[in-house]
């Protein structure tokens, strides 16, 4: 699988939403779930994630990321990134979003969250916290880490 980027937005009305994208890109979901939606799109290579939350705005910025094709790809990346001077979190086998991942999160210079992932499974959501988590929405784990943010002149 090639890369692509994920766009991870808050919306709403998740059926609204489902069908305004549809519409936009011509093709169906890749999955759908309570609260939560996504197309992993060829043309343009783009993995779009819907995340209903209605105590955010509609349309704001959830998490950003990079879907790739293999665990070493993720292992590379945190390692890049870390050579770089980045802060990062690492996470591996973690069950979110309706699937068990690997994936490494960097903190951007406005706060915005990326992951650089790959997709190991389905799962159902909140497997990895717990019967606690049952219910809880997918807003509520993604972005499933906080990392620090980049200051100063150079970043």
């Amino acid at each position: 699988m090639a890369s692509r980027v994920q766009l991870a937005l808050n919306v709403t009305d998740l059926d609204v939403a489902i069908d305004f994208y549809s519409r936009l890109f011509g093709a169906q979901p890749s999955k759908v779930r309570p609260g939560y939606a996504n197309f992993g799109l060829d043309d343009p290579p783009l993995k779009l994630v819907l995340i209903e939350d209605r105590g955010r705005a509609p349309g704001s910025l959830n998490h950003l990321g990079v879907e790739v094709g293999t665990s070493d790809e993720v292992t590379h990346a945190s390692a890049r990134l870390a050579g770089a001077g980045l802060a990062t979190t690492e996470q591996f086998a973690a069950a979110c979003c309706y699937a068990v991942q690997d994936k490494v999160w960097v903190g951007g210079p406005g706060g915005e969250q990326w992951e650089i992932y790959t997709v190991l499974a389905d799962a159902e959501f909140g497997t990895d916290a717990g019967p606690a988590d049952a219910g809880r929405s997918p807003s509520a784990c993604c972005p499933s880490a906080t990392v620090a943010t980049p200051a100063g002149p150079g970043r």
